[in-house]
């Protein structure tokens, strides 16, 4: 059980305190209620170039990394579709050095033409380097294209277009900060060897006299599926790769426990499913997984690999198709949903060990209106049962419901 307690502050903003003496860190992790989803499809990228900009110093602060690493600490950041999250390790001493560092980049950051113009670069490289000149680098552009029709799920984090974050202009940047960053959009996570006491008081000394105004939640809608899409690419790959996504539920929904379990069985480890026939046995793949992706709101339950050379396109998706079919129409047996779940249990709990995985998780499961599901999920994995995945697998793996890519080697055309 990790202990945990909440206070909400007058401007909004969210505190999570944690308390662990066996350390002598504390993590401070601040979470934006701000990701993919919430950008303008016209000028999407902004949520990303944000993890970029953060670092560019403050009001108060010309530098954000010097002060900290003075301090004995380190930081990071990562944004995907939902949110966008920064978090820093500093000896417990030294707590109060990253709170003022968030605090005044939180409402005073510096944005400037120089500091766009550098970090826009640093983001066009990215895009350039990982998404356009990279093999299967616009997998995602094209899938998420094709999955979502009305949802922003249809880009990814990194932007829809490589001209959006080209052409942002200052004032679309200050803009978005403007809406997005502010202490009632934000949750903050004190863990560590901090007393609830002192982590509240320091809160508020920094944080609670920032002012801002209220972020309107949004709400997306999307359709339902009731056709099957196909589309085929051709590009300089070294292997033919298949893809097929499904839209699946919301990260609430009781369904999301089972679709995990049931990607898992599919594809993880080489003693699963897909690894074990169509891998090994059948020879028709070099590679294969499953996965979902966890979406707040509608994710994607998406199998992905890459073809043997001599092997028919055709044949290594009835391959495919036949999996699907066994799940939809054999229950799984006790003893691999068994193994499956000591797998993820086994996990879970190795990454609980981490401070500032626990740190991490509080924030995102109080992004998703309960941060007790850090001790709530473990049970909600075990309760799935065969009759669970079976019923999962029924719903999901039809083909009026898939969208298939064929992303093909050029020289196949």
């Amino acid at each position: 059980m990790i202990d945990y307690s909440r206070e909400v502050l007058d401007n909004g903003l969210t505190l999570i305190h944690h308390h662990d003496k066996t350390t002598p860190f504390v993590i401070v992790n601040t979470l934006y209620k701000v990701g993919a989803k919430h950008e303008d499809e016209h000028r999407t990228g902004f949520a990303h170039l944000f993890e970029h900009l953060m670092f560019s110093g403050s009001k108060h602060f010309a530098d954000f990394d010097k002060p900290l690493q003075e301090a004995g600490g380190e930081n990071n950041a990562f944004t995907n579709n939902d949110y966008t999250n920064y978090y820093d390790m500093v000896p417990a001493i030294n707590v109060e050095t990253p709170l003022c560092l968030e605090a005044d980049r939180m409402i005073n950051l510096n944005i400037n033409k120089k500091s766009l113009d550098v970090q826009r670069k640093v983001v066009c490289e990215e895009f350039k380097e990982n998404y356009i000149n990279q093999p299967y680098g616009n997998v995602w552009h094209i899938l998420r294209e094709m999955v979502y029709e009305k949802h922003p799920y249809r880009w990814p984090t990194i932007g829809k277009e490589l001209k959006h974050v080209e052409d942002a202009t200052l004032e679309d940047v200050q803009a978005f900060y403007s809406k997005y960053y502010q202490p009632s959009n934000a949750i903050l996570v004190l863990a560590g060897n901090i007393e609830k006491e002192q982590a509240s008081s320091l809160a508020k000394k920094y944080f609670g006299e920032l002012t801002g105004i209220a972020v309107e939640k949004r709400k997306f809608d999307e359709p339902e599926q009731t056709e099957a899409k196909e589309k085929t690419v051709y590009e300089d790959v070294p292997l033919n790769a298949i893809y097929i996504a499904f839209k699946i539920c919301d990260r609430l929904h009781p369904d999301y426990y089972a679709s995990d379990v049931t990607s898992d069985i599919l594809s993880n480890g080489t003693s699963s499913r897909l690894h074990q026939k169509l891998v090994k046995e059948e020879k028709a793949f070099v590679e294969i997984d499953a996965y979902i992706t966890s979406s707040d709101d509608i994710g994607m339950f998406v199998v992905e690999g890459k073809i043997s050379d001599g092997i028919e396109l055709q044949k290594a998706t009835d391959l495919i198709w036949a999996e699907f079919k066994k799940m939809k129409e054999e229950k799984v047996n006790e003893s691999e949903l068994q193994k499956c779940k000591n797998k993820m249990l086994t996990y879970m709990n190795f990454s609980e060990a981490s401070l500032l995985n626990r740190a991490i998780s509080l924030a995102y499961y109080e992004l998703l209106g309960n941060a007790n599901l850090i001790n709530e999920e473990e049970q909600q994995y075990d309760a799935v049962n065969a009759e669970h995945i079976q019923q999962f697998a029924q719903k999901t793996f039809t083909k009026e419901r898939s969208n298939t890519l064929f992303y093909l080697k050029k020289e196949s055309k």
